[in-house]
C-alpha cells in the first residue's frame, strides 16, 4: 500500500471539530458530525489508496454538515465567543477575536468557509479546490475576495 499522504489524525480531528463548529455553530453537533466523518472515513477505502485522504476527509465532514442544516432547516444557534486565554493584552486579543468572528459571521457561507479552511485549518488551494470541484484559480480568486471582503468589515482597506 502506497501511502503518498498520511493524515495525524489528532490534528486532523482538531481540524475537522472546528470546522464543522464554524459550520453549525453548535459544540454538540460539530462533536457529533466529527466523530461520523472519521467513522465514514475509516470505513470506507474509495480513496484510500489514491493519495487523496484529505480531501476526501474534508469532502466527508462538509457534506454531513450540509445534511446536518437541512434536516433541521432552522436558524443555528449563534457560540458564544470563546475566552482568550489570561495573558498580557488578554482584552486586546479578546476584543480582536470578537470582531473577527462578528466580521466573519457577516461574510456569506462560502466566504467564510474558504477562509476558515485555508487560514484557520491551513487546507492547501489544492485540496479546497478539489473539495469545492473548482481549479485552484478560482479558489485563489474566491479566497482573495473573501479576505478583500473580511478587510472592509473589520476596517482595514
Amino acid at each position: 500500500m502506497l501511502m503518498s499522504e498520511t493524515i495525524d489524525v489528532e490534528e486532523e480531528y482538531d481540524k475537522i471539530y472546528r470546522y464543522c463548529f464554524y459550520k453549525l455553530r453548535s459544540r454538540e453537533k460539530a462533536e457529533d458530525i466529527t466523530q461520523e466523518t472519521f467513522l465514514r472515513f475509516f470505513a470506507s477505502d474509495s480513496y484510500y489508496n489514491r493519495g487523496q485522504r484529505l480531501r476526501y476527509l474534508y469532502t466527508i465532514a462538509r457534506n454531513l454538515c450540509v445534511d446536518e442544516w437541512r434536516a433541521h432547516q432552522k436558524e443555528l444557534l449563534m457560540a458564544e465567543p470563546e475566552q482568550v486565554k489570561a495573558a498580557e493584552g488578554a482584552e486586546e486579543k479578546m476584543i480582536l477575536a470578537v470582531s473577527v468572528k462578528l466580521a466573519l459571521e457577516k461574510l456569506d457561507e462560502e466566504e467564510r468557509e474558504i477562509i476558515l479552511l485555508r487560514y484557520v485549518n491551513e487546507i492547501s488551494i489544492g485540496t479546497i479546490s478539489g473539495i469545492y470541484h473548482l481549479s485552484r484559480f478560482a479558489v485563489y480568486r474566491k479566497l482573495k475576495k473573501a479576505v478583500k471582503h473580511l478587510e472592509i468589515l473589520l476596517g482595514k482597506e
